[in-house]
């Protein structure tokens, strides 16, 4: 075997191991789409994007958005990575008598209970978070759905080239 077919068979096993991750490029695209949203509704939002293993790509604020709003976004996009489903989700297990109540003082207070994080998936696996924060939990958690579908349009649009 050459030193090209070698190292072709590991980066395939490696690949095949390693969890894909969301891209700066596409935290990029994402971002700019959902703040554009964002802006349309009149919200001044935070935009966080996460990786596969919970770690911050991108965090973009809209001018006058909520400094708040920064640490929230980010805690959205750990915290969808982390337990796998979108806050809003989280939200009826964390209530009052849920399965999950309490889950928002583990983890050293990431977890967020209320709307607008949404995994981001690729050939069915969670490939980073998304979370989005400045709005009412009702518009962060539109946003984020947006965010989550424009996501798939942005790995398609890969996928082509």
């Amino acid at each position: 075997m050459d030193e090209k077919a070698i190292a072709a068979a590991v980066e395939k096993a490696v690949r095949g191991v390693l969890p894909r991750s969301v891209t700066p490029q596409q935290a990029h695209r994402l971002a700019k789409a959902v703040r554009c949203r964002a802006r349309s509704m009149g919200v001044k939002a935070v935009v966080a994007v996460s990786d596969a293993h919970a770690n911050p790509v991108l965090c973009e604020a809209e001018e006058g958005a909520y400094i708040a709003s920064w640490d929230i976004a980010l805690n959205k996009s750990y915290t969808v990575v982390a337990l796998k489903m979108p806050t809003r989700e989280l939200a009826k297990l964390a209530a009052p008598g849920g399965e999950l109540y309490g889950i928002q003082f583990t983890n050293g207070g990431k977890i967020v209970v209320f709307g607008g994080g949404e995994p981001l998936e690729a050939d069915g696996q969670i490939v980073g978070g998304l979370g989005v924060s400045g709005g009412s939990a009702e518009q962060d958690t539109a946003l984020a759905a947006y965010g989550r579908q424009i996501f798939k349009e942005i790995c398609c649009d890969a996928e082509r080239k």
